[in-house]
């Protein structure tokens, strides 16, 4: 399943809250309300995002549904987290501080990053009449 709408699900405080508590077990809407201080509509409508992006877990009791986590989303996340904290960047070569104390970009890094440069004309004096 795809990431990116797990990452835009977990973007917001509420939805970070609402998956905090029901890591420590799981809840019902009204419960999730007053733990949070909030509406059941918003809360309602936080879950429906949550669920959207495969995070929730519904389990029917009498007259109220519970939600719970599925930790294996927020581990799926974890481990892609991880991948992208441990790449690992080339060799940078080491150059010398600019007078100015900046550290100047590498010939490479340099026509990557910023391009090869647009050639300039070079001022020239204007011709006399002698010189023709």
């Amino acid at each position: 399943m795809d990431n990116a709408i797990l990452f835009r699900a977990l973007a917001d405080d509420t939805r970070r809250g609402i998956v905090l508590l029901l890591l420590s077990g799981s809840y019902c809407v009204s419960a999730l309300a007053r733990a949070l201080n909030v509406s059941e509509s918003a809360v309602s409508q936080h879950l429906g995002v949550l669920r959207r992006a495969g995070l929730l877990i519904g389990e029917k009791r009498g007259h109220f549904m519970h939600y719970d986590i599925r930790r294996e989303r927020l581990l799926d996340l974890a481990r892609e987290l991880e991948a992208m904290a441990s790449t690992r960047r080339p060799q940078e070569h080491a150059t010398s501080p600019a007078p100015d104390g900046r550290t100047p970009c590498p010939e490479d890094m340099r026509r990557r990053c910023h391009g090869i440069p647009p050639m300039r004309p070079l001022p020239m004096a204007p011709l006399t009449e002698k010189g023709h």
